[in-house]
């Protein structure tokens, strides 16, 4: 079972893997470290999209071999990333990755109807790996950067990518917590309603391979004192691996609490896409965003 972002690195890396990344205004610093450090270790053949002389001075600046990087020119960031949606969607690449490239910009390509990557009726959300030093392992947390509001039927497709990507990390039965304000149901919070109806599910197979109950707050969920205390049954236990949240503004702020005040780091995709697409804030670290990296290609590879 994989427990760290290193470890999961150094799987990758081991795997004898090498996947090709398209990568959206390929022109920082943090971008350009991470690909650097990916493809000197064996494991990417990055396409780096964007302004030539702009990326040729970054690579300088931070270190890095241009001639290591297959330079693609792009007028504008638009232009960028759709150049990299369709070099992905081709074949051409495995990975299309956002680099200073605008999030909406970005997801309009993706998402395109005619030329993105986003299958007809497909779910698209957003799953990351988070390592934490407060936690005794890896959290797993959805969705932090798509689905605004997510219904029932998206909730559900959240927490199968969730699962599927835990499986990845070798968790046979990853623990879903579905996150609420309590551990009751109630009418005024309809978030409880849907979640009653996914553990049953869950209960009959529906959503397979995991152990899954909510709502419970995340005391209940990663804390196993507090369960003692609270005298509440959960088969969560306090030892929760996937956090499942009620709406992308409960989430991302509890993501990025734990990058900037929990000295946080993660790997994360967005899952429901016909290629893994590599999508992170702007001002991730260099650290986060080859981790990105790694994860993308194990989650593109089939025998990993």
């Amino acid at each position: 079972m994989i427990t760290s972002l290193g470890q999961m690195a150094e799987a990758v890396r081991s795997s004898g893997i090498r996947k090709k990344i398209a990568v959206a205004w390929a022109q920082d610093p943090n971008t350009v470290g991470s690909l650097h450090r990916a493809v000197c270790e064996g494991f990417v053949e990055a396409f780096m999209i964007g302004r030539r002389e702009k990326i040729i001075n970054t690579c300088r600046e931070t270190g890095a071999d241009p001639d290591q990087f297959r330079i693609v020119d792009a007028d504008d960031e638009k232009e960028a990333a759709e150049m990299a949606v369709a070099m992905t969607r081709s074949g051409e690449a495995d990975v299309v990755m956002k680099g200073l490239v605008g999030t909406d910009k970005f997801l309009k390509a993706v998402m395109d109807k005619e030329k993105g990557l986003l299958p007809p009726k497909a779910v698209m959300s957003y799953v990351c790996a988070v390592e934490i030093p407060a936690y005794r392992k890896l959290l797993f947390i959805t969705d932090t950067a798509v689905i605004p509001f997510p219904d029932l039927d998206q909730k559900v497709a959240m927490a199968r990518y969730a699962v599927d990507m835990a499986h990845r990390f070798g968790i046979e039965r990853p623990k879903v917590a579905l996150i609420g304000a309590s551990e009751k149901v109630s009418s005024h919070f309809p978030n409880t309603l849907d979640y009653s109806v996914m553990c049953k599910m869950a209960e009959r197979g529906q959503i397979g391979g995991c152990v899954m109950d909510g709502p419970v707050d995340l005391f209940l969920a990663c804390d196993p004192e507090s369960v003692r205390i609270k005298g509440v049954d959960t088969p969560l236990a306090g030892d929760a691996d996937i956090l499942l949240f009620p709406s992308l503004e409960s989430c991302n702020p509890f993501y990025k609490g734990l990058m900037l005040f929990g000295s946080g780091e993660l790997a994360g995709m967005i899952c429901g896409t016909a290629k893994p697409v590599v999508m992170m804030s702007r001002s991730e670290s260099e650290l986060s965003k080859y981790y990105c990296v790694a994860l993308s290609c194990l989650m593109a590879s089939q025998n990993l």
